[in-house]
Formats: structure tokens, sequence, C-alpha cells
């Protein structure tokens, strides 16, 4: 695997990390307040048992989301945790469900900031209240600003840059950038990273990445409308296999490549249908976060030193996936 450069200050490796894996979960429902996890068995330490909830902008079908919740189960159970989870896709509903961890008054909070104007307020409730915050995955720059003791996820503008210099070496001259979720700044910032080192040209497509047909047609009208494009980006591994059907509904020769992995992500890249992905270890952001958590809780330990802590971006290929099947396989990468 080639790791990218990077620009942001941190980057901290725990020595733990090589835990055994653990099994996927579901995620939350679109309106549910947080659920106990049912894999935090609480062993592993004897420090005091803490409540932590975990709050994402998941939508629905998004299995990135189950990898990461692998992680945290993983961290919670060693760390005598217990794990709630819930998820919207909806800014609003997102903070509602920040309320609802307030009200629960559990012992840190972990949430993701990919519609910040929605959330900026209650995550500011959060920390006033006295519980402490770590942001993952998306909306490290507002993180600090909101009161978060650490950020922890991948810088989406230098993922970005790394595709765009992917994309020259491979000679590619016409891109399309699909953005699953509109309003979500990280998706965004990853096609304006693309745009800044990719020296053809890209475009964005906006989808409804909870609806695949949907998705499916999007590209494959794109791809018929503009037959010289060469290389369709995804920016999440669900919607990387709608790409690779609507390649063959518009019978078009351009490449798909994705940000983030799973197992049928790897599966393609094996056969050939998908040419490379952009690792973020959603495991790791998981399990960084609890870990996070109990250790201030614990110790007053703060990773990173309050500065953003970097999962990614790792570009794999083709030839990573030997290595990389039997985790995608336990759902853990």
């Amino acid at each position: 695997m080639r790791t990218t450069r990077t620009r942001t200050a941190s980057v901290l490796l725990v020595a733990a990390l090589a835990l055994a894996a653990a099994g996927c979960s579901s995620s939350g429902g679109k309106d549910s307040e947080p659920k106990p996890s049912q894999q935090s068995s609480g062993k592993g330490v004897s420090t005091p048992r803490l409540k932590i909830a975990m709050i994402t902008h998941s939508g629905e079908g998004d299995t990135f989301w189950d990898i990461v919740q692998s992680g945290a189960k993983q961290a919670a159970a060693k760390d005598n945790v217990q794990f709630l989870y819930s998820a919207n896709k909806e800014g609003k509903e997102q903070a509602q469900l920040v309320q609802a961890a307030i009200d629960q008054k559990v012992d840190g909070i972990i949430v993701t900031l990919a519609k910040p104007e929605a959330v900026s307020d209650v995550v500011k409730k959060a920390v006033k209240a006295g519980i402490p915050v770590v942001t993952i995955n998306s909306g490290a720059e507002f993180s600090q600003k909101l009161g978060a003791l650490v950020h922890i996820g991948q810088d989406e503008t230098v993922a970005g840059e790394a595709i765009g210099e992917k994309l020259n070496a491979e000679g590619k001259k016409k891109a399309v950038c699909v953005i699953h979720e509109q309003g979500n700044v990280s998706l965004e910032e990853r096609c304006a990273g693309a745009k800044k080192t990719f020296k053809g040209s890209i475009s964005n497509l906006n989808v409804d990445g909870t609806n695949t047909p949907a998705v499916t047609s999007s590209i494959t009208a794109k791809l018929q409308a503009e037959k010289d494009t060469d290389v369709i980006v995804t920016l999440g591994a669900p919607v990387a296999d709608a790409a690779v059907k609507a390649k063959g509904d518009a019978n078009s020769s351009a490449e798909v490549d994705t940000v983030d992995l799973n197992a049928k992500v790897v599966a393609s890249m094996k056969s050939g249908a998908i040419g490379f992905a952009v690792d973020q270890q959603p495991y790791l952001q998981g399990y960084l976060a609890i870990d996070e958590l109990w250790l201030y809780k614990t110790n007053l330990n703060v990773i990173g030193g309050g500065k953003p802590v970097l999962t990614g971006p790792t570009i794999v290929t083709r030839t990573d996936v030997p290595a990389l099947e039997k985790y995608t396989a336990a759902g853990t990468r």
C-alpha cells in the first residue's frame, strides 16, 4: 500500500490496535435514540463502567458505519464501556439524537460533523454540560472550535488531492466525482481536492446515496451524455457498486475508483471492475474514539495533543487485495 502525504500535524498509532476482529453490526434506525451495544461485554479493565454514545450522519444501508461500529465495540468491550449508537442523515435529526445522549447523562459523546451548522449548538451544549466530546470522520476544521477533545479521521482535502494525483499517473483526462449526500462538507472537500490536483477536467454529480437504483440511473445518464468520460470517482463503497453497474448499462469503458473499502469493493478490485480505493480506516476511527474517551475519563489523556489524529488516506489497489480479503470479510476493513 502507498500512504499519501499529509499536512495535518498529528498522526498517532496505538500499539494495541492489533486485536481480534469484531463482527459487523447494523446501524441505528433513522429516528432511533442511542441503544446499548450487544457486543460491549464490559470485560478487560477494572475501571468504572462508562456510557458512551456515538451519533453519526449515516444513511440507511451505508456499510461504512458498520465498520466504524465494529471498531468502537471492540474498544468498548476492552474498556468496560456501554456503547450506544444512533444515526440520522438529516442534520436536524442528528442534533436531536445528540440531545437525547445529553439527556441520558452519558460519560462521553462521539459525533460526526458532516453538517456542522445543524449540530454545532448541541455539541457546544454537551461540552458546557461537562460531557467530553470526540469528533470523527467529518468536519475536522470545526472540531476544536466546538470544544471537542480531538478529531479522528482523514484529511478530506488531502484524500481528494491524492485521488487527483493518482488519476494523473494513470493518464486520465475526464472524471466525474459522485457526491452521494448533498450538504456533506467532507464529500465536497474530497471532490474539491481532486479538482485541485487533477490535470484533466472533473465535474460533480449529486445523487441520493440511499436510493441505489436512482444512483445507478443518474450515473448511467451522465456516462451516456458524456461518452468521453474515462473515470468515475465515487466517495463511498456502496455507491461504487452502483457505478460499476452503471458503467455496464451505459456500455462505457470508464474506470471506477472509490473512497472507502468493503468486501464488495475488494472483490471488485480483484476482478478489475474497480481500479483503486482510498482507505480511511473506519474501524480505527471507531476504536480510537472510544479509547480516547476512556483515556480522558480515567487519566485526562488527550491523544494527538488535541490536534487531528489521521487515520488516512491510503490508496489501495488490486495488489493489496490478498492482504485485505480476510479483514473485509470480518467487517474490520
